[in-house]
């Protein structure tokens, strides 16, 4: 039966975790978890808060005070999303830093491991201070398109499709009850229910009648 999820976030982190343990072939943790099923992911515009939801919000329509609010969301020192992957990629380099053994000769793969989280570190906290600036600016820029093109010297930088877009949209049932009605029915052991619709009957045929004998 296909599972289904509240956001999109949750879906994605579903999907990943099972990617990972893939990934790793970790056969335990394989053997304890339930295996891929046909998951349902509920489109960008139900989680408007979430980075999907963002993406979409942020087209070329939207006002500038939108695309700010948008913005202010993701670098947010809270709950941003930026500002929580940012504190992701510093608690990993503080794990690989760690497990740094100094006193081992010759290459040092934990403190590879450590400067290059420690670099990416640095550059999403630059990455946050250029979207700050921006954000501040954003609200004094023009409501409207620009009609002048400027494709060659400033190209579109998005080139990912959101992977709603990709899929499509598939609604999910109304109710538990039709879930497992859609369930039994896709199920190849299905045994065929006995219709309701009494099915017509003949009408009764009568016999000739006999013929009366001649005597001779």
């Amino acid at each position: 039966m296909p599972e289904h999820y509240s956001s999109i976030g949750e879906a994605v982190g579903a999907a990943m975790q099972h990617n990972i343990r893939l990934a790793y072939r970790d056969q335990q943790t394989l053997a304890a978890g339930e295996p891929l099923q046909v998951r349902y992911i509920p489109p960008p515009t139900a989680d408007p808060r979430s980075l999907p939801g963002m993406v979409v919000r942020l087209e070329e329509d939207a006002s500038p005070g939108d695309v700010a609010a948008i913005f202010e969301e993701t670098t947010s020192a809270l709950v941003g999303p930026l500002t929580q992957l940012t504190e992701l990629v510093a608690a990993g380099a503080d794990w690989a830093r760690a497990r740094v053994d100094f006193y081992s000769p010759g290459y040092n793969l934990s403190h590879d491991t450590w400067a290059r989280l420690a670099t990416a570190h640095q550059a999403l906290l630059t990455v946050r201070e250029d979207l700050e600036t921006a954000t501040a600016r954003i609200p004094d820029c023009p409501a409207e398109p620009s009609r002048s093109g400027h494709s060659e010297t400033m190209p579109v930088l998005r080139t990912r499709e959101l992977l709603h877009d990709v899929m499509g949209s598939v609604p999910p049932p109304t109710s538990e009850a039709q879930r497992r009605q859609a369930a039994v029915a896709g199920s190849p052991r299905r045994v065929p229910q006995p219709s309701t619709v009494p099915e017509p009957t003949a009408a009764p045929t009568t016999a000739p009648a006999a013929q009366p004998r001649r005597t001779r």
